[in-house]
């Protein structure tokens, strides 16, 4: 099976970028394709592929630079916030929206009525001062009757649980799937609906085994990774 050209050229380019090092301008498409002997076309593609796997950044005016590393997320029940500081970033978030909504499809999973009301706090999360994230938490309101009052919408959630409100985390489930990014949710992101995005489903519940939330995250995937710890006995075994 023959190799396609714009892949060749894109394994060559990663040797161009990293000698280039973080920051720095990657030089001109057309001084790139002359210099790969190529057309034009199959070097933009490169580009592109190595913008949407993160390696490079395109500034809309300025050209395409070389991309900082991936922001590394555990897969835990951790706080964003502390988990972004301990790897020497500084974390922001911006509320879109604090309401209460009826529970709805959300109602089995926080053992509610369909018509019960839920928070629904949605925030863009930062890394340095670039949105990385948007992530929209589902609460009841039942049990959590006083969150608006003392949760500070830019602050950590988790911290206002734990510290404010006295839960428990006990354990969580989380699925990962790629999706594209609607035209509202890449306009939050500063990003295109081309750029691929990691969603991230979370049901986290206290020691009891009570449900506490409902969590969607989407990531901008040139930006974000997640790594998770695994045990032996996470391992499947098949049946006998």
């Amino acid at each position: 099976m023959s190799v396609p050209l714009h892949f060749v050229v894109k394994t060559r380019l990663v040797e161009v970028v990293e000698g280039l090092g973080e920051g720095a301008a990657l030089p001109p498409e057309r001084v790139l394709a002359k210099e790969f002997g190529v057309s034009r076309w199959t070097m933009r593609q490169a580009i592109r592929e190595l913008i949407a796997d993160g390696r490079l950044r395109a500034r809309q005016g300025q050209g395409t630079f070389v991309a900082t590393p991936k922001l590394v997320q555990p897969l835990a029940l951790v706080s964003y916030t502390e988990a972004l500081r301990a790897q020497g970033h500084t974390p922001g978030r911006e509320v879109v929206t604090f309401d209460q909504v009826p529970a709805g499809e959300l109602a089995e999973q926080l053992k509610l009525a369909e018509d019960a009301p839920v928070h629904r706090l949605e925030r863009v999360l930062f890394a340095d001062g670039q949105p990385i994230g948007l992530e929209t938490t589902y609460l009841s309101v039942a049990r959590f009757p006083t969150l608006k009052e003392v949760l500070e919408p830019t602050g950590s959630l988790y911290r206002c649980l734990t510290d404010q409100l006295g839960v428990r985390f006990g354990e969580g489930e989380e699925l990962v799937e790629t999706v594209i990014a609607t035209p509202r949710e890449a306009d939050l992101l500063k990003a295109t609906q081309s750029l691929p995005m990691l969603l991230l489903h979370r049901n986290s519940r206290d020691t009891d085994g009570e449900p506490i939330e409902v969590v969607r995250s989407l990531y901008r995937g040139d930006r974000v990774g997640f790594r998770a710890t695994l045990h032996p006995q996470d391992v499947i075994r098949p049946a006998n």
